[in-house]
């Protein structure tokens, strides 16, 4: 029995008015509604007319093949087409394309088989797997705070003489293999930040505060990335440390008075030692220019009693008589004199005061004499 016959008006609806087989009545009769032309709304879709219709399109898209029932389908040329472009997509995704500050890992089922540098490369779709990695950036890492925010439980480091310091820095770093630095670490940057607070604590725990504070810094900072290298290589982290910059470094705000104080005192202690080192280097050019004067006074001296001894070893009388007149002139020349002829006076002669005193000028040549530095005046 079909499935529109009229005793069964089946699931769209109730079935045409007919007198026959099925067929429409051209005649309109207000018995019921007629049905409806293929497509509208009610009328079941006529599977036919649907496979009809994308065969056609089917031959129109293979380029116009045969289109009597007989012909080939071309549904086989557009799945070939089809698939053919598929499998150039699947392999065109296999290209990898590093660029020259890249470094591209490659792993096969998940394992770290091989690395590539810049340039195109090719890899399994679907099988091997590529991570590129930046190896030429510079990382930076902030370490016990930023722009002035301290982290007191990354800043607050103990010294070597068991004080206090309150420091923030930061380690500048860069990939130097991608492999290790992908796979040998779970988390690269919180490792990096955690062996730059263990070495920088090591060392700053082995020196002073002041050097630290003041004019060791530079010290302080190569000795801190050595070790933090050492510490990444063993780790096998394919890291290189570049530097270390504390950027701030002071004691706690609760002693920054006490040490300001500490720090004035020293700067006036190097004031007073570069005062004391230039007046002694004052006194010292002093010396050294007396000595200069004495010892060329001695040496005229010695000149002068070798001619002297020439000349009376060529006539000693006059040269003693010479000598003896000239040492007579210079010891009288310093005091006052009076002369008394003795064979005219018979009475003792009385003498005034003034007589005794001393002369207002000395000889020329005690004024002339040389005076050490220091001596009274």
């Amino acid at each position: 029995m079909p499935w529109n016959d009229n005793a069964n008006p089946g699931p769209w609806g109730s079935p045409p008015p007919s007198g026959g087989k099925g067929e429409p009545d051209d005649k309109p009769t207000g018995q019921g509604p007629r049905r409806p032309p293929s497509g509208g709304p009610g009328t079941p879709p006529d599977f036919e007319e649907i496979q009809r219709r994308f065969s056609a399109w089917l031959r129109g898209a293979g380029g116009g093949g045969g289109r009597g029932p007989g012909g080939p389908l071309p549904s086989r040329r557009v799945l070939t087409i089809a698939g053919g472009g598929l499998v150039a997509l699947v392999l065109l995704s296999g290209v990898i394309l590093v660029g020259p500050k890249e470094e591209a890992v490659v792993t096969t089922f998940g394992a770290w088989t091989r690395s590539y540098g810049p340039g195109l490369w090719y890899r399994l779709p679907f099988v091997e797997n590529a991570r590129k990695v930046d190896i030429t950036t510079i990382r930076t890492t902030d370490i016990g705070g930023v722009q002035g925010a301290s982290v007191l439980e990354e800043s607050l480091m103990l010294t070597g003489d068991e004080n206090i310091v309150d420091m923030n820095f930061a380690v500048n770093w860069r990939v130097s293999n991608p492999g290790r630095y992908l796979f040998n670490v779970d988390d690269p940057g919180a490792t990096v930040k955690a062996v730059g607070e263990s070495a920088m604590r090591e060392i700053v725990g082995r020196t002073a505060l002041d050097p630290i504070i003041s004019t060791g810094r530079a010290q302080v900072q190569a000795e801190a990335a050595a070790l933090m290298q050492r510490m990444l290589d063993s780790y096998g982290a394919g890291v290189i440390v570049d530097s270390i910059q504390i950027r701030n470094a002071q004691a706690p705000k609760e002693v920054v008075a006490a040490f300001q104080e500490v720090a004035t005192a020293g700067q006036n202690a190097e004031a007073s030692i570069n005062a004391a080192r230039g007046e002694a280097a004052k006194v010292r050019q002093q010396a050294l220019g007396y000595r200069a004067q004495v010892v060329s006074e001695a040496a005229g001296e010695a000149a002068r009693f070798n001619q002297v001894y020439e000349q009376y070893r060529l006539a000693p009388g006059v040269t003693r008589d010479r000598l003896y007149i000239e040492t007579m002139e210079r010891v009288l020349s310093r005091s006052n004199k009076v002369i008394i002829d003795g064979k005219g006076v018979t009475a003792p002669v009385v003498l005034s005061p003034d007589v005794f005193r001393p002369k207002t000028s000395t000889a020329p040549a005690a004024a002339a004499a040389p005076q050490a530095p220091g001596a009274a005046q």
